[in-house]
């Protein structure tokens, strides 16, 4: 059917990679590219020998002059950018001068600047359509699967939706004090800034872990929930007609959110330079280094994710409610493909995404969020490649719930 470039060779960019050799008829040839050649040539190692025929490059990703380079020269279908987020911008201008399709797991976001949002990338869409080629935002699970699960659900099951909240639980546990499961800069980014709501069309911001609610989790159990921002909030609010308000709500262990506290209040966490024996060094940056490294977690991770959205609305003049989510194992993930559940759950729709755009199904000029298409084919995926969904029409609401004391929660802002 065609190739696909794929940009990294972290934890998501090795699911990614062992999903599109698992789906050959639509992947007939990939190319692995890093910065770091060497993680490109262990995956092809792994999993050479198959139907799909993998090749291997060195790029560094903030180069454009590169990435036209290596473009060029493998001639794909599509670039698939599992890098970081940083580099957005770069592959997309890479992607309009050779005029190849595009897709991403997570909005562009300035080095400097923590500020999750996707204006940068739809100033592209002009541009895009008018080179005729297709840019496919956010297609992880949040975002990604999320905004799947919104059209969906406003497709089938209702006239108007009217709050959606999305609700993110890793019940995994790795067994050190403090690490996190995707890459730790980006993760501690988003936890240690402000939450903010959409509701009645304005941003409503809150502080770090202001909101926390403790939700029972099919599979998982009860945990304690916080309100963050995350940027699907921002592609939903805008795609998502009559919409009152979105939310996003993850699970965090008391463990985890004492060290961080800690770590912010000695510095740790700050993304501003500073001198150190006469270097420029990012503090974050640091912490980073001396974390475990996400891909490392895989074999000592166990638990469940369950990962989904809530939904109220109307259909035919009632009122209606609908949960719609997917549990996953981090073992299981792990036993397929050598990394654990949050990988796993993002690099899934990573290639299931690619394969949308390539097999024509997602295919229209233009920059677009994955709300955009039709979910029906994406759904299909799901269930066929490892991250089945299940259905609740009578979930128990985040409002119906208690609201924790602002005494406890004020611990962890202090």
């Amino acid at each position: 059917m065609g190739k696909a470039l794929i940009i990294g060779a972290g934890g998501v960019a090795s699911v990614a990679v062992h999903k599109c050799v698992q789906n050959s008829e639509v992947f007939e040839e990939i190319c692995i590219a890093s910065r770091t050649k060497s993680k490109c040539d262990e995956l092809k190692a792994k999993l050479d020998g198959g139907k799909t025929k993998i090749s291997t490059a060195q790029v560094d990703a903030d180069n454009v002059e590169e990435l036209i380079a290596l473009i060029n020269e493998f001639q794909p279908d599509i670039v698939m950018n599992l890098a970081l987020p940083y580099q957005d911008l770069t592959i997309m201008d890479a992607c309009l001068a050779t005029k190849t399709n595009y897709m991403d797991t997570a909005n562009y976001e300035p080095e400097d600047t923590a500020k999750f949002e996707y204006s940068w990338q739809w100033d592209y869409k002009e541009r895009f359509e008018k080179a005729g080629i297709t840019a496919l935002l956010g297609s992880g699970f949040d975002p990604g699967v999320t905004g799947v699960f919104s059209a969906y659900a406003l497709k089938h099951y209702f006239d108007e939706i009217e709050y959606i909240d999305i609700l993110d639980c890793n019940g995994g546990d790795h067994g050190y004090p403090f690490a996190t499961n995707f890459n730790p800069e980006i993760n501690i980014r988003e936890v240690s800034a402000n939450g903010r709501y959409w509701e009645n069309g304005e941003w409503i911001e809150t502080k770090p872990m202001e909101i926390k609610r403790v939700y029972d989790f099919k599979e998982v159990g009860e945990k304690d929930m916080y309100l963050l921002y995350h940027e699907e909030l921002e592609s939903l609010a805008k795609n998502i007609p009559g919409l009152k308000r979105i939310r996003f709500f993850m699970t965090f262990g008391q463990s985890y959110l004492t060290h961080l506290k800690a770590l912010e209040n000695v510095g740790m966490t700050s993304i501003e330079p500073i001198e150190f024996e006469g270097k420029q060094i990012i503090p974050l940056q640091f912490l980073k280094a001396v974390l475990p490294d996400p891909a490392s977690l895989g074999p000592r991770t166990v638990g469940k994710t369950n990962i989904g959205c809530i939904f109220k609305g109307k259909k035919d003049g009632q009122d209606k409610t609908y949960y719609v989510y997917n549990i996953c194992d981090h073992q299981e993930c792990y036993k397929e493909v050598g990394s654990q559940a949050i990988s796993y759950t993002t690099g899934v729709p990573a290639m299931i995404g690619a394969a949308m755009v390539m097999t024509g199904k997602w295919n229209k000029p233009g920059v677009y969020n994955v709300e955009e298409f039709n979910p029906d084919p994406f759904m299909e995926e799901l269930n066929k490649w490892g991250l089945p969904w299940v259905e609740d029409f009578n979930p128990v609401l985040v409002d119906a719930l208690p609201e924790e004391s602002k005494a406890k929660e004020s611990e962890l802002v202090r």
